[in-house]
């Protein structure tokens, strides 16, 4: 009987009596981090939200769909927006069984598979935290996104009106496409998912954080992507023995990880220290973001009786905090850190997710033409009030104000 549990736990579209169980969802084979990262040659099974079965061709559902030209087609700008009309490849097909994780790398659908993967994946994750299906901004006009995972000669990867397309970095090394690249889709889905959520501008943005705020929550969006992988937050713990504590001034944690996303977080910049160039001074707010997940997660260690620290006893970790008791926290060996390790996963997992659902909910309390980092703050804040965040806001409120996004 025991070998009969165990061969069906390794079918999981099947149950007991031999029906099928879509709820389960559909798996796709996905690199968390690009295949020439050290660590991450090998891509990771992930489940899909939509049922086997209801992913068709493409691959594509009733929320996107992908197609690969076949002739050199020109990046999307407008007026010249989606549907394509030209001739395109052979689609990435699900097996008999609906799912798709029968495309492995080198296989010519793999491409298309893996960006339809890393985009459904990111709208999966943002529409659990908001708790409802999140409309396209681009509907009805287009009722679906076009993902192009091929566009030659287009070192860039972007989103508008009803498409997300990915070049490559190096034409004439296909692990350079940014098909392959999980951070770059995602960064792009954060845009999207943002525009449909929060509205468009009906002035330039003039005055406003509209822009730079985009790309703040654009990088943490990949961010939280990236701890969906359990191959990324074990890599991650095991790596730093669970201290996330080496971050910021001490340029630690940049030092030891090699996930591009969480090095980018990995400063001490305040809004002092950056220009009005969008991309720079979106920094401080989301390396804000990522010091309330830290700051969770040490709480929940400590609360939890894995860790010495009390992230409550300090209202400043990074300036109040000697670096000696780091130190000593980091002299802790594998062998220590490893009984721990499943447990401190959890803590991660929890925080990100206690983060992530304040700023997805926040967005429906924000108004794009009078969008500041201080009100998207405020936001944030009031939302973590009224939700799993209430025990932290206090905490929560510090790391913004210690990037002086909030006074």
């Amino acid at each position: 009987m025991g070998e009969i549990l165990d061969t069906i736990a390794l079918r999981p579209e099947a149950g007991l009596g031999g029906r099928a169980e879509p709820s389960l969802g559909t798996r796709f084979l996905v690199f968390p981090q690009p295949p020439y990262v050290s660590g991450y040659e090998k891509p990771e099974v992930v489940w899909l939200t939509p049922a086997a079965g209801r992913i068709l061709a493409g691959p594509s559902d009733d929320r996107m769909y992908v197609i690969d030209p076949v002739e050199p087609k020109q990046p999307y700008a407008f007026p010249v927006l989606p549907p394509y009309s030209g001739s395109v490849r052979a689609p990435a097909e699900p097996g008999p069984d609906g799912h798709f994780d029968h495309i492995v790398p080198g296989m010519p659908a793999f491409l298309s598979a893996h960006s339809y993967a890393c985009a459904r994946r990111v709208l999966d994750v943002c529409e659990g935290y908001v708790g409802r299906r999140i409309r396209w901004f681009f509907e009805p006009t287009i009722a679906r996104l076009e993902i192009v995972p091929r566009i030659l000669d287009f070192d860039n990867a972007q989103s508008g009106f009803g498409f997300l397309e990915l070049g490559e970095s190096e034409p004439t090394r296909t692990a350079s496409s940014f098909a392959l690249n999980f951070d770059s889709v995602a960064h792009e889905m954060g845009h999207l998912v943002l525009l449909s959520e929060l509205g468009l501008l009906l002035g330039d943005g003039r005055g406003t954080d509209f822009f730079a705020y985009h790309e703040a929550v654009a990088d943490f969006v990949s961010l939280l992507g990236l701890l969906h992988f359990d191959t990324a937050i074990d890599r991650i713990l095991r790596r730093t023995n669970g201290n996330l504590l080496i971050n910021n001034e001490l340029d630690r944690f940049a030092e030891l990880s090699d996930e591009r996303q969480i090095r980018s977080f990995s400063n001490s910049l305040r809004q002092r220290d950056v220009s009005d160039e969008v991309h720079d001074r979106s920094k401080p707010f989301a390396a804000g973001l990522f010091d309330c997940v830290v700051e969770i997660y040490q709480t929940l260690l400590f609360d939890r009786g894995l860790s010495e620290i009390d992230p409550r006893l300090y209202s400043n970790l990074r300036r109040q905090m000697a670096s000696d008791l780091i130190e000593t926290s980091l002299s802790e060996t594998r062998a220590d850190y490893e009984p721990r390790h499943f447990a401190s996963k959890a803590a991660l997992q929890e925080a990100r997710d206690i983060v992530g659902e304040s700023l997805v909910r926040s967005w429906a309390y924000l108004e794009p033409d009078g969008l500041t980092f201080e009100t998207a703050a405020n936001a944030f804040l009031d939302t973590a009030q009224t939700g799993r965040a209430r025990p932290y806001v206090t905490q929560l409120e510090d790391c913004m104000k210690w990037r002086e996004i909030i006074l």
